[in-house]
Parts: C-alpha cells; structure tokens; sequence
C-alpha cells in the first residue's frame, strides 16, 4: 500500500522524526543527500527496492541545476557528433519511457527545424544523422510517440517559420524531441517517492559526516528551518550533490575519485508572438547550440556553456551572455528581439565530470559513480533525460555495499515499471475535461492547464477549487496561474517560501516581464494562511524575494561574471 504523497509541512516533521530516529524508527538502509532529479530519482529507486529511505536537500526540491535547465528531455543531437552513440542511445531510451511509461501528463513532443545554409552535402550530413537519431530511437523498448524526421525546403521552412531570415538558407530539416517543466519533474519523483514510503525533507544541510573506523554510518545536519542540529544514520549514503560533490567529498577529508566542473548556461525567455512558427529551432554556433524552444505563451532561448567558479547556489547572468545570446538568435530573424523583448532570464550551472585541460563544451555529459570510502557513494555528472539511469546506477553500488558488507540483499531496481504520480488516470481526465470545467466552474482552458501540470491529480485541484471557490481564480499579478495552485504547492508539493512557489512550483519569475513582483504579496497572503506565519513574517517574504529579483536584474546589467556574482550574491536564501 502507498502512503500520502503530501510533502506539506507535517509531512517535513514527520520525516525528520522518522530520520532522527526521534519516533523510535532504526537507521535508513540508505540515506541520499540532495534533491535534484539524480537525488530524488536514486530515493525512488531505492524505497521501490525494499530499502527504508531518506532524502536531504540544503535548500529546496530542485533549486539548483535541476529547475534551470534546457528543458529538454532529449538524445542529444550533439553528442551524436561527438560519436557519444552509447549516451545517445540511453538516453533516446529513457526519453522514450518517459514519454509513453513513466511521466506521459509531464513530458510532451516538440518539433525543431535544423536549418541548412550550405546546399548539397549539408542536408545528406544532416539527413543521415537524424536517420540515425531516429533509428535509435525506434530500435529501443519504447521508441514510440514521435514522428520521424522529414526534409523541407526554403518554401517549407517559411510556411512553417514565416520569422525566421530566409537570408541563405537552402532549407531545413524537421525533427522532434520532448520537453518537460525540470521543477516539476523533481517535485512529482520527490512525492512518488513519499507515496513509497521514503522520509523527504528540505531545508537541511549537511555539516559532516557519522563514522564507525572507516564506514561511514549517517550524517550531521542542521535543520534550516529550526535552527537545531540533527543526526540521521544510515547504512549506506548516496552524495548526488551535483555541483556540490567537491564540497562533500571534503567532509571526508577529501578522500574521493571525483571532480566536477560548473559549466554555466544562460536562458532567456520572450513572448511566443515576437517570433512567429509552429516550431522551435536548433542551431550551432561558435561554442555550443542555441535552442528556441516553445514554451507555452513563450519562447525559452539558450544556452551558453561557460566555465563558472564563483557563487554555485546564484549563478548570474551577466551582460554580455545575455548580449551573446540576443545575437546568435537575432542572426536567424527578420525581425531582431531586443533587451527590451526579455520576460526572464536564468542560469544554471552544469554538474560535468572533469576533464583534463577541456573546454566546458565539450566534457562528456556521462556520469560516474564511485565509493570513496565504505558506507558512502557519489554520483556526478549525467543530464536531465538520464536521471532514472543515474538513480539505478548509484543504489547499484549501494546495495553492493549493503550485500557484501552488511549480508542484506538487495532487489533488482524496478523504476522503468514504476510511473510517477500523475500518470495513472491522466489520459481518462483528459477525455473527461469538459466534465471537469463543469464540475469545478472552470474554464476547459484552466482545466487543461491543470492537466498539464498535474496529469491525474487533477482532481486534488478540482477538489481544491470545489471547496474554496475563492481559489478557483486567476492569481493576481500572474494570470496564467490560479490562486489555489499556491496552496497546493504548500500543502502537497513542498513549498516553505515565496521563492519556492513563484520560482519553481510556478514559473512566474520568468514568465512575467515583472518578474513576479505584482504577484509576490498576493501569493505571500495564500502561504501565510497555510503555513501560519505572522504579518511580520509575510512582509519578510515579500521583501526577501523583492529584493532578490532586484539583484537578479542588477546583476543582468554587469559585464563580467565576476560583477554580476558581486551583483546578484548581496540577496542569499532566506531561513
């Protein structure tokens, strides 16, 4: 039987009880420390194995590279260039499971254009790679859902892109991948790892680690949101820290196999009516690929790849990447966007496996996992689309610890069989929706909105709505979003702050030209109600996150990495 998935916060308490042993339960079979999609995605693992489970995040579900990537959940057409075929292959795998298995409500098909400037050879290069993209893809377990690639010419390039410059373009080629909402992602393995039974909890930071000789035993935490120190023991840990394993590894002593590169990549969003098509758009440039990506009423468009050594928890957009990447996507327009077409803007650094003397760009996205001493495993490296696999791959070495060490065996991972919360009943909801708009006096556009977000839970929503009419509306200053939308995100998805909720439970700091100023205190009144904080604290709140769009769009302002980490670091996290 599955327990509640709710992530409010009772559910926080609870689970830091049950870790600390506080309510009288023995140590975790395995703790995980981060919550990123590898830390929720190994907590799922292990829990559906049989393994009691914990999971710790210093901040909240998804705050790092996890809720400011790409959005793609991908092969990799560049890693096809690069030979990566064993990459590509696992990867267009799991894009295939999530697709039509295990997150079908969250992740959807989008078309992309490669465009061709050269006639001739370009198009048969280009052609054959994708044959082979695609082949892959339908020569795996679940290739099914996506269109193949076709070619088309200039003509058909204007019909479906009537904004993108002819200039000399010969054609282009149509293909597709998916995309899906990173944040969300997180959230829903996070909860479908609860309703398995593992103990989730945010705000808590690792101080150290619990030794026994050798073996690591559990860890030293302070609890953020209570100002008390706790210890959680565990046979074995799992680091999936990302950015932050060099850190780990130095509680220690430094002893590890590990060394991870930040890698910084910067997205800007615009409006979808500044650039007209019925697709998105892959191009190369100079250090890496620039995606316009369709994103509801938006377009995202990026990246960068740049090596990033300063402040990992605010990696800041300067100037001068936001510069770069107005130029690369003006030089495929008619009509150019500029500074003043931007909604948002984020960056986000790339966890990537360190390489000798190479550039940032071209690190492999594979990812390793090595036990640097007993009791302890550390992940690093991977994308977004693999995070089942490096979930898998980092309980794997953990049950060989727990096997040969501590004689407790351990199942095979069972996760591809395993669907995220939201799955079941997504598709007979669809089909009910106008039943639903009816039922809960929303408009069936609000109701496929949920839908898109929710998948089945869609009736946790309705029923929301149903009971607090005053939540059936619009949130003030984000109309895309509704009030109760708020609540949910505190009482079942997690949220503790204003940041949480307008950053990644929603995306209304990058869906809004404000930044989410306006609807800031609006949502700030909906939290305070469920999680009973004071006026004072409230306008803490608001202030807090205020500020911090101030010095996001300071720092938006600055030349140099290192003036706009100066910029935007004088707003950290609220406790």
């Amino acid at each position: 039987m599955t327990r509640p998935s709710a992530l409010g916060p009772a559910a926080r308490d609870a689970a830091l009880a049950a870790m600390t042993g506080t309510d009288g339960q023995a140590e975790l079979d395995v703790l995980v420390v981060g919550g990123g999609v590898v830390g929720v995605g190994a907590a799922l693992d292990a829990v559906t194995r049989g393994l009691s489970t914990g999971l710790l995040e210093q901040r909240d579900l998804a705050s790092g590279t996890s809720s400011r990537s790409s959005k793609l959940v991908h092969g990799g057409l560049r890693y096809l260039e690069m030979l990566d075929l064993g990459l590509v292959r696992e990867a267009l795998e799991e894009r295939g499971l999530l697709l039509t298995r295990l997150a079908p409500h969250l992740v959807r098909p989008v078309p992309f254009l490669y465009p061709l400037t050269h006639r001739g050879w370009e198009r048969a290069y280009v052609g054959a790679g994708l044959a082979l993209y695609d082949g892959m893809a339908l020569a795996g377990r679940y290739g099914v859902g996506l269109p193949r690639h076709r070619h088309l010419s200039r003509r058909g390039v204007q019909r479906i892109a009537p904004d993108f410059d002819p200039g000399s373009l010969t054609g282009a080629i149509k293909y597709w991948d998916c995309q899906v909402d990173d944040a969300r992602l997180v959230v829903t393995i996070a909860r479908t790892a609860a309703a398995h039974g593992a103990h989730v909890a945010t705000r808590v930071k690792v101080t150290g680690f619990l030794r026994e000789g050798e073996r690591v035993v559990g860890v030293r935490a302070r609890d953020l949101e209570h100002g008390r120190d706790v210890e959680v023991r565990a046979r074995v840990v799992i680091n999936a820290a990302g950015v932050w394993t060099d850190e780990i590894q130095a509680l220690v002593g430094g002893r590890g196999a590990l060394h991870v590169r930040a890698s910084k990549g910067i997205h800007l969003v615009v409006p979808r009516d500044r650039i007209r098509s019925e697709a998105g758009f892959i191009v190369r440039t100079e250090t890496s690929v620039l995606f316009v990506i369709p994103w509801g009423r938006h377009w995202i468009i990026g990246t960068t790849d740049t090596a990033w050594d300063l402040d990992k928890a605010h990696p800041a957009a300067s100037r001068a990447d936001i510069d770069y990447v107005l130029a690369r996507v003006n030089a495929i327009l008619r009509e150019p966007l500029d500074h003043s077409d931007v909604e948002g803007v984020y960056a986000g650094l790339r966890p990537l496996l360190s390489g000798e003397s190479e550039p940032t760009s071209r690190i492999s996205r594979e990812h390793t996992v090595v036990t640097p001493v007993p009791g302890l495993v550390m992940i690093a490296g991977g994308k977004l689309t693999t995070y089942r696999v490096m979930g898998r791959d980092a309980v794997d070495a953990a049950a060989h610890s727990l096997t040969s060490v501590l004689g407790v065996a351990v199942r095979d991972s069972i996760t591809d069989r395993v669907p995220l919360l939201g799955a079941a009943g997504w598709e007979a909801r669809t089909n009910q929706r106008v039943q639903l708009a009816r039922r809960s006096g929303l408009h069936v556009a609000r109701v496929d909105h949920l839908l898109g977000r929710y998948g089945g839970l869609v009736d946790d929503l309705v029923s929301l709505v149903e009971s607090r009419p005053d939540l059936g509306v619009a949130l003030e200053g984000a109309e895309d979003y509704l009030a109760a939308e708020v609540v949910y995100a505190v009482t079942h998805e997690g949220a503790r702050h204003l940041d949480d909720v307008l950053t990644r439970r929603t995306r209304i700091s990058i869906e809004t030209f404000d930044r989410g100023t306006a609807a800031a205190p609006v949502a700030a009144r909906l939290m305070a109600a469920e999680l009973g904080w004071s006026a004072e604290r409230t306008a803490e709140e608001i202030d807090h996150y205020l500020r911090r769009v101030e010095a996001e769009r300071q720092s938006q302002l600055q030349p140099t990495d290192q003036e706009a980490d100066e910029a935007r670091v004088v707003v950290r996290d609220i406790v």
